[in-house]
This record gives C-alpha cells, structure tokens and sequence, in this order.
C-alpha cells in the first residue's frame, strides 16, 4: 500500500501555511472576514478531528478545501442565506483562465459582492478566479460535475462584471454614541500606555482569544495580555467599524497613512468589557475587509 501522504507531512506546519488561504476562501463564501474565521476555525477542527480515522489522501490540500467548503455551506444553511446549492443545468461552455486584468477585478471585488452570487457561482468564481485553484480542483472541493462547474463559473463571472457597473452608493452608517465613547476611552488609556486604567475597565471574568495562538480567562490571565503589548512598540490604536461592527483598528505608527494591519473587537457587559477578540496573529483576517475610521 501506498503511503498516505497526510502521513509524510507535518500537519501542524500544513494548516500554519494554509490558514490564510483557507480564510479567504471561507470569509467570501459567507462575506465576512469576522465569520469567515469563526467557520476556519470549525473546519480545522474537524479537520484534526478526522485524521486518525482517514482514507489515505493524495492531495492533503485538497482535502483541506473541501472540510473548508462543506463547514461553509453548513454555516450558509444555518443562516438561512441560500437555500440552492446545485444547479440542474450541465451545460458545457469554454471556464478557461482569464486574463491578469480581470482577475485582479474579481480578486479585489468587495465581500458583500461575492455574497449576492448563488453558492455554487460564488464558490466556483472564488476557488479559480481569487485562490487558482484549476477547473478539476474546483470539481473536486465541490463535488460538482466539469459541466456544472464551467456553468457556475461562467454565470459567476458574468454577474460580478455586471455588479461592477453598478454605483457603489450604500451610506456606511456610524458608530453609536455608547459604542464610541466606549472604544475612545480604551484607544486613549491604551495608546497612553494605561494599562492600569484598562485593568479597572473589564471584568473579572473577562475572556480573550488571541486568535490563531491562545485563550486566556480572568482578569489575572488577561492582565498579561496588556503586559506584553507594553513591551512593544508596533502598534497605534483608532477607533472605527469592520464590516459595520465596532472595532478598535491597529495601525503601525512607523508607516504614515498606511492601512491597518489588524483589529480588535470587544464585547462589553454592563459597562465592563467581557471579551476582546485580538487578530494580531491572525493579521490574514483583514484581507478584503470593509475598515473603516470613527471620525466623529
């Protein structure tokens, strides 16, 4: 028998280089990058789950896509967002490679976009078109027939060049008033370097996940979180929105007028902060995020 190449492999070093490409598979298929590591994380866990009891598989990437795919669509289910997945029609047409234009235009096209294709276009356009995966790889993670696929993706490609001609015009709405008195008392305390004034804001039973490295709980645990953000320098804090959720957005002070390079959400209960959820480490989640700065 063959050796499983799972075996050969380190899985731990696979899923570390995986990660962020898997991530953004998942955040278009469900148009968050919030949700879309909340459904990364479900299918790691499956993941490692199931290797002590799979087939041998020739292709561990693949079949990383797959859990991928599938935890996506179980979580578009639950959402009640689309109830079709398979197409009836097998129509046969020419899915080839576009050209490098176009697809810098699908790979930049806006989460909330991806999310008006039905689920088969969106996952086909999503795993050729942003991610490179081939027509037989695309078959393979969803399990769809070549015809069906080209069918998906021709329809695909087609409605986001029309979504492309539409006026992006949708008012982004604002922080509220609570919200953004909230995240300015944190930023100012934590970029003057406060950290005490932070400890007397959360709560004593307090939770963190410093996602893609640890947990902690308790106001003792999360006391050293704080500490070791004391010990660097890398980082500068504004108050703002991801995906029109309140969010506390980490700028690298040694770029002038650079993007963020990652956030911060937190999760207040009555008037003290229960949870913070930090992305430093899972800096991949802000690829194709909506981000923008309170400036009230």
């Amino acid at each position: 028998m063959a050796p499983d190449p799972l075996a050969t492999v380190d899985i731990e070093a696979l899923l570390a280089r995986m990660r962020p490409k898997l991530h953004r598979y998942c955040a278009r298929m469900v148009g968050s990058v919030i949700d879309g590591e909340d459904v990364l994380q479900d299918a790691l866990i499956k993941a490692i789950d199931a290797l002590p009891s799979v087939s041998p598989v020739v292709n561990p990437q693949g079949w990383l896509f797959r859990i991928a795919h599938n935890t996506a669509l179980d979580f578009l289910r639950r959402r009640n967002r689309q109830a079709a997945l398979h197409s009836a029609e097998e129509v046969d047409m020419i899915a080839g490679q576009l050209d490098d234009v176009e697809s810098r235009q699908i790979a930049a096209t806006s989460l909330r976009t991806f999310m008006r294709l039905p689920v088969a276009q969106r996952s086909s356009v999503i795993l050729m078109d942003v991610l490179g995966c081939s027509l037989s790889e695309v078959c393979d993670i969803m399990d769809f027939s070549m015809p069906a696929v080209k069918a998906a993706l021709h329809r695909g490609r087609t409605q986001l060049r029309e979504f492309a001609e539409e006026p992006d015009d949708v008012p982004q709405p604002g922080l509220s008033e609570a919200d953004r008195t909230r995240l300015n008392a944190y930023v100012s305390h934590f970029n003057a370097r406060d950290f005490d004034a932070i400890r007397a804001m959360i709560a004593d039973d307090v939770r963190l996940e410093l996602v893609n490295r640890t947990r902690l709980k308790g106001k003792a645990e999360v006391s050293r979180y704080f500490g070791n953000y004391s010990k660097v320098s890398d980082w500068h804090l504004e108050a703002g929105q991801v995906e029109g959720r309140p969010a506390i957005l980490v700028f690298d002070p040694n770029v002038p007028n650079g993007r963020p390079k990652y956030f911060v959400l937190l999760n207040w209960s009555a008037d003290k902060l229960a949870i913070i959820r930090d992305f430093r480490h899972a800096a991949y989640v802000i690829d194709g995020a909506q981000c923008v700065v309170d400036r009230g």
